[in-house]
């Protein structure tokens, strides 16, 4: 058997995965960096133009191969290689501890771990050498997970009341409450086209064909009811649509100088930058608001308002209730709280 290196590449950085495919043996290729420029991670492994590589590529989000490219970069321009032995690997995470963060390193991790198995070499990782060094750091350097701040429905209102009277505006209050009532992630929300959208007498019907957690795209539908307030997300919508003229294709656009639609979807990171000049705008705070504040928003306001857990689930795709619980529990801390009943 032949270790070929399949086209799971990025166009910027690449990436590369291996296939197996019935051919004379080849020993594995051994990568050392020593020189002090540019690492390509292309070097790696020399992709084959195979004749299925797109669905090799499609194999891994574009998210996930541009994490491991700059996983891999850093480790091969710090005087990595590949192969490396676990105590290389295990010296160059503790090396970083206290730098860079447990979950951070833990990807470092697995992708020095893909890198070695794409090249036919035993994987460093799996030594518990590297697995105790790991538990080690997450003991000492272990810390809460950063969380976005929840975007409450007050919150919300006050935002989209203060947004002023253009088209870019009439875009931001369409992109803000449906991206809050449909509790989408960034990629979801910015992903949406036209075509995935039907506007029923309940309000509108959002067919997610792929997600984070559902990278196969077996899809869902997501439903959002005409609101009952000032800020109803499905006029708001429509609004959008009708102004810009927008009737096939990505719905959040860009809007240049003079009112110019373009072509292209907004990016994730549009969503945080979105986000954070209207809350300025309505003179909220900005700290730790970001684009997965509306998804959060949506939960936390939900479970305040005492929707049953697996109803928010139903519009949110989470997979469980425990992760949900770090919202609902925020939600619920002084609700027959223990201390409150005593004092």
């Amino acid at each position: 058997m032949r270790m070929w290196n399949s086209a799971f590449t990025s166009d910027n950085p690449p990436f590369s995965l291996p296939i197996q495919q019935a051919s004379e043996a080849v020993p594995p290729r051994a990568i050392n960096c020593t020189s002090g420029g540019p690492v390509s991670v292309q070097s790696i492994a020399e992709p084959l133009p195979l004749p299925d590589a797109c669905y090799l590529r499609a194999a891994l989000s574009d998210a996930t191969k541009r994490a491991y490219c700059t996983d891999m970069r850093a480790f091969l321009s710090g005087g990595g290689s590949i192969p490396a032995t676990p105590a290389q690997v295990a010296c160059y995470l503790a090396a970083l501890a206290g730098a860079l963060s447990p979950v951070t390193l833990r990807r470092r991790a697995v992708a020095i771990g893909k890198a070695h198995a794409a090249q036919g070499f035993a994987d460093p990782t799996k030594d518990e050498h590297v697995r105790a060094t790991l538990r080690g750091i997450r003991r000492v350097h272990g810390k809460p997970q950063e969380q976005a701040a929840p975007l409450l429905k007050e919150d919300l209102l006050a935002i989209v009341d203060a947004l002023p009277v253009s088209l870019i505006a009439v875009r931001d209050r369409a992109l803000l409450l449906v991206g809050f009532a449909g509790g989408f992630r960034r990629s979801e929300l910015v992903g949406l086209v036209v075509e995935d959208v039907s506007f029923v007498p309940e309000g509108m019907l959002v067919m997610l064909r792929r997600s984070k957690t559902d990278q196969e795209g077996v899809g869902r539908k997501v439903g959002i009811p005409y609101g009952r307030t000032r800020a109803c997300p499905v006029k708001a919508l429509r609004a959008w649509l009708e102004k810009a003229g927008v009737v096939s294709g990505a719905i959040f656009r860009a809007v240049g100088k003079g009112g110019h639609l373009g072509n292209q979807p907004l990016t994730d990171q549009s969503v945080n930058l979105i986000l954070r000049k209207c809350a300025m705008r309505a003179g909220l705070p900005c700290e730790g608001l970001s684009g997965h504040s509306l998804r959060a928003g949506l939960v936390t306001s939900a479970a305040k308002a005492g929707v049953s857990s697996w109803k928010i689930r139903q519009q949110t795709g989470h997979r469980s209730d425990a992760m949900l619980q770090r919202y609902i529990r925020d939600a619920d801390i002084f609700v027959e709280n223990a201390a409150g009943a005593l004092l």
